[in-house]
């Protein structure tokens, strides 16, 4: 509470005085008509002083408390009029609040002779209560001793301080039921001298308000290293009182978390503009950061994914355009080879061209994987028999590795081209070994798994039953910005010409044909680890046949179509070498108007994927129209998967791939037309 005005006090003082020096006159005989004039002055001071004084103020006798004067402002507080109060006592017209407190004043005038600012709550006449300061001095009239009585009224004052200290605790309460850190910084001659600091300080740091107290520049020391600087470097700018704005950075709590936080400043200058303090608002915003960066990630992932399928479009068209030149270089070959005794000398150098052909069909297969259309010919297969199959190969050549493998106990079925699934094996043990130029080993293993919705990886793979098989190596391992790209095509570690980095972008683009996913693990010093996860299948396995390499003849009738000339021509000149019969037409319209006219002399039709004009999925719907019972070879380019997949599922009977050999020729049409 604020010390009243001194008014009254030194009032009481100057009357006492005069008071004295009035009693030591008549004591002493001075002069009458001098002891008049003081006693005439004392009262006209006092009278003055007592009706025009803004403090409530009363003359009551000493013996029962009687009211023998009030001055105007005790009437206009109290709102009694003079002739309600004199004569009256405080008690009667129940002045006091609490009649205990005039019992408690009453003993300390007694006692001391005296009260002085004494904390009252007087009652006015309308019921309001008036909160003041008490004075009381014992004051000589007329040889009456008296109390000469003054409260000064603070009223307006407590209610005023009453409503900061309300405001306070609200503010209080409010700020300590906050999730946000706030804290208030003083600032003295440019330097910290106190810091302060809400409960949630603890929620956000892991530091308490003792925490903070013991150790003023805790704040500093809790800021993640790397953002130190920065941090300095705004907090000298709040000190010099540049206009900051909200900044962020890491911080590490006490639990040794790093989280992010955005720290906004309020600066509030004195007079002069100098920075006296400021606050400021800590929120943690490690959520909020952890989702921009999943969602940089994601935008980096579709940006990728948008570049990828634009490679993977144009490998597949050119693998496509390759097959159809590999498969007239094929044709020709074969053709010769059948007009030459094997004793001639140009005999083994036709053979060493279909070996380079099958090198370059080699290629397209890895293009044609990597654009997710290596699927040639898929059926249910066991993953056990693969895997012993590829590794026992790969193990033949390469003595200095290890192999140790691990099969997994009634391994689900699973519906893949074995022979894409082997050059999967094959390229990652030739990736394990490259890893592992002194020596190593590889680590097999297959098991089936269950994936449910928690479980299920993120990229594309559903929930559902799986087989999946980890390749381990003990290698050199790989960085993470190395880990990141494996998988990108054309993407190589070796030296220029020692390989085009096709191996595992061929990899991946082939488990993901077979609606797979492939993942893996690797630090420096610590080796790789693959896990291929395939789609299980309810299917029984189906035992791969053995080609016997004949040729099988036959003298019914086919249908040739393909738009590309070459092609065509030596299609037809092989097919005709084995004694069939054959109508060659370059479009779909040309093939459905000869059908019209020969459907009843036509066994077969071979007919090509990519035509211009009516596709050759639009000249087998319409072949299918005229004729229900059409027995059609589809040959392509490109693999079965795709529009030759949904071909296929339409009734088509049968695949071939470009570039085929004579022998795969003959087979695939005796088994259409037998």
């Amino acid at each position: 509470m604020t010390d009243p005005s001194k008014t009254n006090i030194e009032l009481l003082k100057e009357i006492s005085v005069l008071q004295q020096r009035i009693q030591e006159l008549e004591q002493s005989g001075s002069d009458r008509k001098q002891t008049e004039a003081i006693i005439q002055k004392s009262e006209e001071k006092f009278n003055k002083v007592f009706h025009l004084s803004p403090i409530l103020m009363a003359i009551s006798t000493m013996e029962d408390g009687r009211f023998l004067d009030v001055n105007t402002t005790f009437l206009n507080t109290l709102l009694f009029s003079k002739e309600e109060v004199i004569g009256k006592t405080s008690l009667e017209l129940g002045l006091f609040a609490d009649p205990l407190q005039r019992q408690a004043i009453r003993k300390i005038t007694e006692k001391k002779g005296y009260a002085k600012n004494i904390e009252t709550q007087l009652t006015a006449k309308n019921g309001q209560i008036i909160d003041g300061l008490f004075s009381a001095e014992p004051l000589t009239i007329n040889n009456e001793k008296c109390w000469l009585t003054v409260m000064v009224d603070v009223t307006e004052q407590k209610r005023a301080e009453e409503t900061l200290q309300k405001s306070e605790e609200r503010y209080r309460q409010i700020t300590d039921g906050l999730s946000d850190y706030l804290y208030t910084v003083r600032i003295k001659d440019g330097q910290v001298v106190e810091t302060k600091h809400n409960p949630a300080c603890a929620v956000v740091t892991g530091y308490t308000e003792e925490d903070f107290a013991a150790d003023p520049y805790l704040w500093l020391h809790m800021v993640f290293t790397e953002d130190q600087s920065r941090v300095l470097d705004h907090v000298q700018g709040i000190l010099t009182g540049k206009d900051i704005q909200s900044f962020e950075h890491r911080i590490v709590r006490k639990d040794g978390q790093i989280r992010w936080v955005s720290d906004t400043p309020i600066l509030h200058p004195d007079s002069q503009g100098r920075l006296e303090s400021y606050d400021g608002v800590i929120t943690d915003i490690t959520d909020r950061k952890r989702a921009e960066e999943e969602k940089r990630i994601l935008q980096e992932r579709l940006q990728q994914a948008d570049k990828m399928e634009a490679i993977v479009t144009l490998a597949g068209g050119i693998a496509h355009d390759f097959n159809n030149l590999l498969m007239g270089i094929q044709g020709y070959a074969s053709l010769t080879l059948l007009d030459l005794d094997p004793s001639h000398p140009h005999y083994e150098r036709l053979k060493r061209i279909e070996e380079q052909v099958q090198s370059g069909a080699d290629l397209t297969r890895q293009l044609l994987g990597f654009a997710r259309e290596g699927r040639y010919e898929v059926k249910p297969a066991d993953m056990n028999d693969i895997i012993k199959k590829t590794s026992s190969m790969f193990g033949r050549t390469k003595k200095e590795i290890s192999i140790h493998r691990k099969y997994g106990k009634d391994l689900w079925t699973v519906e893949v081209d074995r022979g894409q699934m082997e050059q999967v094996f094959m390229n990652l043990y030739v990736n394990a070994c490259q890893a592992m130029p002194g020596g190593g080993e590889i680590h097999l293993e297959t098991e089936n798994v269950l994936l449910d919705d928690e479980q299920a990886l993120p990229d594309t793979i559903k929930p559902g039953k799986y087989v999946r098989i980890t390749v381990i190596d003990t290698g050199t391992g790989m960085d993470e910005k190395t880990r990141e790209r494996i998988f990108d095509p054309f993407f190589t570690t070796k030296e220029m010409g020692r390989g085009i980095g096709l191996g595992l972008a061929t990899v991946y683009g082939i488990i993901k044909g077979h609606k797979g996913t492939i993942h893996v693990y690797s630090e420096p010093g610590h080796g790789t680890t693959f896990h291929i996860y395939l789609p299980a299948s309810e299917r029984e396995v189906v035992k791969a046949k053995t080609a016997t390499g004949t040729i099988a003849r036959g003298t019914e009738t086919i249908l040739l179509v393909d738009d590309e000339k070459m092609v065509l021509e030596v299609s037809k000149e092989l097919l005709e070498s084995m004694g069939y019969r054959v109508y060659a037409t370059g479009s779909g319209q040309e093939a459905l108007a000869v059908y019209m006219k020969k459907q009843k002399e036509i066994d077969l039709v071979i007919l090509d994927m990519i035509m211009p004009g009516i596709s050759g999925g639009d000249t087998f719907d319409r072949l299918r129209e005229i004729n229900p019972g059409i027995k059609v070879l589809l040959s392509s380019g490109y693999s079965l998967i795709g529009a030759a997949k949904t071909i296929m599922d339409r009734g088509c009977n049968g695949f071939l791939q470009k570039p085929f050999r004579l022998s795969n020729l003959s087979s695939k049409v005796r088994e259409m037309l037998d």
